[in-house]
């Protein structure tokens, strides 16, 4: 008689689950490399470079004692092994995943300039569609803050995130233009600050009838026909009352990432909130 055919699942099982020095934050990698095929697409998914994700899942197979991959030049493909592994994790994931979110109400904060905040709030409940167990703080700043030390959540910025821990999805280009109640001439209505598009009119926006401290306060100007404020294209052309009295100004145009910590950005409530926030501004940049 021949040998019993070998049990992956429950080899792997013994191996796997009583070894310590596996963790879920290294079964997360492997979901990500076995559901990429390959380490560029994973490493792009979880912020991770190639090169880490590469030793973490040789360390995996150290760990486990089997060969989890067949590697080629064209990816990673998974052995009969890490098929079993494939399926052990993905149920492991369903089970842990109900266990975090029973009972539990997330607090996901997300920061951006005056503009793409004043929009969020425009398109919050579909941003927390059938989220019952999540809140949305906003925070409306010109500045940067520290997503590593969690001073926020979720950053929509203007650049590529160059801190290590982070992951970024570009979204779209922010375009900026003039609007004023009709084409006639009318002087600027100037905000104060260090964002471009303040520098960009303290050079090029000539005397100045009204100046505000708060950007926000540029579009009210507007809006009651007393100037023209430099707004960004999403927001001038959905107000009913205005018109667009210059072309996009090129040197204030820039790309816009949603960036998070990749750490955070596997627990559901906030991956559900970037997938939604996501869809909802490219459709924007795209119309």
């Amino acid at each position: 008689m021949g040998a019993a055919p070998i049990d992956w699942n429950e080899t792997l099982c013994n191996s796997l689950f009583m070894n310590e020095r596996m963790n879920w934050d290294d079964l997360q990698l492997f979901l990500a490399v076995a559901r990429a095929g390959g380490l560029s697409v994973a490493a792009r998914e979880t912020g991770k470079s190639a090169p880490t994700l590469g030793r973490r899942m040789i360390a995996l197979e150290a760990a486990t004692g089997s060969e989890l991959f067949v590697r080629h030049a064209r990816g990673y493909q998974l052995t009969e092994q890490g098929e079993a592994l494939l399926k052990r994790v993905r149920a492991l994931e369903a089970d842990i995943a109900p266990l975090h979110q029973k009972d539990r109400h997330r607090l996901v904060k997300v920061s951006a300039g005056t503009w793409m905040t004043y929009w969020l709030c425009a398109h919050i409940e579909a941003i927390l569609c059938d989220s019952p167990n999540t809140t949305l703080r906003f925070i409306s700043t010109e500045d940067i803050l520290d997503i590593g030390h969690r001073e926020t959540v979720i950053g929509l910025r203007n650049h590529r995130p160059e801190q290590a821990g982070l992951a970024g999805q570009r979204l779209g280009a922010v375009q900026f233009a003039g609007y004023a109640r009709d084409s006639a001439a009318r002087p600027w209505a100037r905000a104060i600050g260090r964002t471009p598009s303040a520098l960009w009119l303290a050079e090029h926006g000539g005397t100045a009838q009204a100046e505000v401290t708060a950007p926000r306060n540029a579009l009210d100007l507007a809006l009651s026909g007393a100037a023209r404020a430099l707004l960004p294209t999403f927001v001038g052309d959905a107000q009913d009352t205005l018109t667009r009295v210059t072309e996009p100004i090129e040197e204030l145009t820039h790309d816009q990432w949603l960036v998070t910590h990749h750490d955070d950005r596997h627990i559901p409530e906030v991956r559900r909130v970037i997938d939604r926030m996501a869809f909802l501004i490219r459709k924007l940049h795209r119309g």
